[in-house]
């Protein structure tokens, strides 16, 4: 008797366990669209503090942001170039402002974790709703990055930072960096006046 209440009572305790798993999620593979020179829009949120601008990739290592808001950094812009930031304002360079101190170390994060997928030919991780999750560690923390099926960027989060970076529709800059060399390459020509003799 005393064994039948046992098997019945490890087969209830096995079937509570097996009800209560989550079920196993799917791992997925996107096209790598981080492979590429893009810019984007994105809304950063950083504990208490929102902050918006243009992000730029020009290739492995060479980033820019630009915000918009909030006044404090609007028309700033910072400039990572492998492994260097500067700060600028309407061409005026100077030391990063305080007030940019943690987007600086955030992006820093991003900019680590993009290049780094970069090199993969394709992206791979958890599959969800059409998107492809891939999470890690850095020395700041566990990351997040959310690709979508073109692999391009959706979202960066830190969840132990309080960093959520959120991605608008990236856009290919190649072709625009291509035709501003070619415009500053041409030389204008002077103007020549002609006289007609009556």
């Amino acid at each position: 008797m005393k064994r039948l209440v046992t098997l019945a009572f490890t087969g209830i305790m096995f079937l509570s366990m097996t009800g209560c798993k989550t079920p196993s999620s799917e791992t997925g593979t996107a096209e790598n669209g981080l492979n590429t020179a893009f810019q984007t829009e994105t809304e950063i949120t950083l504990d208490q503090m929102k902050a918006s601008g243009v992000l730029c990739r020009f290739g492995e290592g060479m980033w820019e942001i630009e915000f918009d808001s909030p006044n404090t950094l609007s028309g700033v812009k910072l400039e990572f170039t492998d492994g260097t930031s500067t700060a600028s304002y309407k061409g005026l360079s100077f030391s990063v402002p305080q007030s940019a101190l943690p987007v600086k170390s955030m992006m820093s994060n991003l900019i680590s974790v993009a290049d780094e997928l970069a090199r993969q030919e394709e992206l791979s991780g958890e599959s969800e709703n059409g998107e492809i999750k891939i999470s890690g560690n850095l020395e700041s923390g566990e990351y997040i990055l959310t690709a979508d099926k073109s692999g391009n960027l959706k979202r960066f989060e830190m969840p132990n930072m309080k960093l959520v970076m959120e991605f608008g529709e990236m856009s290919e800059i190649g072709s625009e960096i291509k035709s501003e060399e070619t415009t500053s390459a041409t030389v204008p020509q002077p103007e020549t006046e002609t006289t007609v003799s009556s």
